[in-house]
């Protein structure tokens, strides 16, 4: 793993933590509605130039069509580190399961919203490269589960 993908993923765990609990605190439950709930964090790299490009997809598109189908968005995170800093999104999404998270991604990509959306914003070219995702589970110990 690289050092700038470890500095992210570090951050990107120990923000989670913090916003769970300012989430908790508002009152949200962050039990799982039964066994089996998943964490995914998904690191987006975008061409030189293009990362506002993708900031503001997530921001007025992504996040709601996510919730749309059943995946919940926890926290999104840009890199303070360079080279990070100037090509990098990390975000952690809530399933409740694994299979319910690959349905979701299969409903998402479906979705027609979605899919003018995508090409709206790349009208002027790829603003991602690269995408990487990581299943997690909760520990025992963990404030968010």
């Amino acid at each position: 793993m690289s050092r700038a993908r470890a500095a992210a993923v570090t951050l990107a765990v120990f923000t989670a933590g913090f916003a769970a609990g300012h989430w908790l605190d508002a009152g949200h439950e962050a039990q799982a509605q039964g066994r089996g709930k998943v964490f995914e964090l998904r690191t987006y790299t975008s061409p030189d130039g293009r990362l506002n490009d993708l900031v503001a997809r997530f921001r007025n598109d992504t996040l709601r069509i996510f919730e749309k189908h059943g995946m919940h968005n926890v926290g999104y995170w840009l890199p303070s580190d360079a080279p990070a800093a100037s090509n990098t999104l990390v975000y952690i999404l809530a399933h409740d399961s694994r299979d319910a998270a690959t349905k979701s991604w299969a409903a998402f990509r479906e979705d027609p919203e979605w899919q003018a959306v995508a090409q709206r914003t790349q009208a002027n070219g790829p603003i991602v490269t690269k995408v990487e995702s990581l299943f997690l589970e909760a520990t025992d110990f963990s404030p968010l589960k």
